[in-house]
């Protein structure tokens, strides 16, 4: 367990240090600049590194619920306790986040603290990382986007699009069939199985937040259509 602990201090270590060198690097912009690029390599890496544990190490988490940790896994949870921890500290400093955002990044590191702990269920825990993680470069892209005032282009459009269809289809329909597996399975632990339904109905809250922010954009578009076409 402590070799754990270290592994996850250093990762803490090495995201605020990357924090750190950015805001020094980029001192014109604001300090929420330098935390959404932290994110978005976070997120980038990784997705990569979970997605790899999934569908090439495995094991498959739909079959193997509740299965001992590997090496990798342990490596790759281990890395993105590190990066919640630092992530959590600055919003509650900055307070810059809404109360859902926070039950998501606590629930985030109880679970992957748990399953550190126990040594067994890293396997579906990593599944749910990679469906989570693998829509926010796109959701940090618009951000930066909107912040370099390029949001409202084709560009800004497309990844509107692939962020929303990224996140109903692999957050929650394969989110959802994670679930079952999980809940379903005799292995993992019953704290684990609450905490993963306590997650899933914090993506469908985020769900809800999407969905009405996709019928203001729709709504929004539909008039700005209309009045160019009566000016033509």
């Amino acid at each position: 367990m402590v070799p754990i602990v270290l592994e996850v201090s250093c990762s803490f270590v090495t995201w605020l240090c990357l924090y750190s060198c950015l805001c020094r690097w980029n001192r014109q912009r604001s300090c929420k600049w330098s935390c959404r690029l932290v994110t978005l390599v976070h997120g980038l890496i990784v997705t990569c590194l979970s997605g790899y544990v999934m569908f090439l190490d495995g094991p498959w988490p739909l079959t193997h619920a509740g299965s001992p940790n590997t090496p990798l896994q342990i490596h790759v949870l281990s890395l993105t306790l590190g990066y919640f921890i630092f992530d959590l500290g600055w919003c509650l400093y900055f307070q810059t986040e809404g109360d859902l955002m926070l039950l998501h990044h606590t629930l985030s590191i109880c679970g992957m603290i748990l399953v550190l702990g126990l040594g067994k269920s890293a396997t579906e825990v990593n599944a749910v990382v990679f469906v989570s993680e693998i829509t926010n470069p796109l959701l940090q892209t618009r951000w930066f986007l909107r912040e370099m005032g390029s949001y409202h282009t084709p560009l800004g459009t497309l990844v509107d699009l692939l962020f929303v269809l990224l996140f109903l289809v692999l957050r929650i329909g394969a989110g959802a069939w994670i679930m079952y597996g999980m809940v379903t399975s005799p292995e993992p632990n019953w704290l684990l199985k609450a905490g993963g339904l306590a997650m899933y109905v914090v993506s469908l809250g985020f769900m809800v937040e999407i969905c009405r922010f996709a019928r203001r954009k729709l709504w929004k578009k539909g008039p700005s259509v209309d009045a160019r076409s009566l000016q033509e």
